[in-house]
């Protein structure tokens, strides 16, 4: 939200450090979504890191090589291996999961910038619905503990959330 505030209202050097705070902003989700979703799959998770890392790179060095948005393709892969680990996942509703990879796939369509014009408004429709849902539940909601303790001790990871120390309920 704070990335599309600052693209539509604000210019000169406060949109470069408006993107910047969205950008660190997403480096927390990602960390959050990876700690949430290690013990789905800790490989996966970790490619998953990988590609919003580099996307968030690209990002806040405004990089766009031949006028391709490679922030929002690598945001796209990202949301395709996060929405195959919520729907994976014990502990988040299967239909988030379905939601964030459909998003993934609307951001993917960035590949190509005719093609992403000739599907706007509704690959945008698409991935915000997609992010939006899973980071809204995250919110609201939380994760089912019981259930993700049950994953994570299967995955062999320590319990956190157990501990008491988890942010989500």
């Amino acid at each position: 939200m704070t990335a599309a505030f600052a693209e539509i209202f604000v210019r000169g050097r406060l949109n470069v450090a408006g993107g910047l705070v969205a950008v660190l902003g997403m480096i927390a989700v990602t960390l959050l979504f990876y700690d949430i979703l290690s013990p789905v799959d800790r490989s996966l998770c970790v490619l998953a890191a990988s590609f919003n890392l580099v996307g968030l790179a690209f990002e806040a060095l405004r990089l766009q090589p031949q006028g391709v948005n490679l922030a929002v393709v690598f945001d796209g892969f990202y949301c395709i291996l996060i929405g195959y680990l919520v729907f994976r996942s014990t502990f988040l509703p299967r239909i988030l999961g379905a939601l964030m990879a459909l998003g993934g796939l609307g951001w993917l369509t960035f590949l190509s910038s005719p093609l992403a014009s000739y599907l706007s408004p509704y690959n945008l429709a698409l991935g915000l619905l997609g992010e939006g849902s899973v980071c809204l539940w995250i919110l609201l909601m939380g994760v089912n503990v019981r259930r993700w303790n049950g994953q994570a001790g299967a995955a062999g990871k320590p319990l956190s959330m157990a501990a008491g120390r988890a942010p989500l309920s």
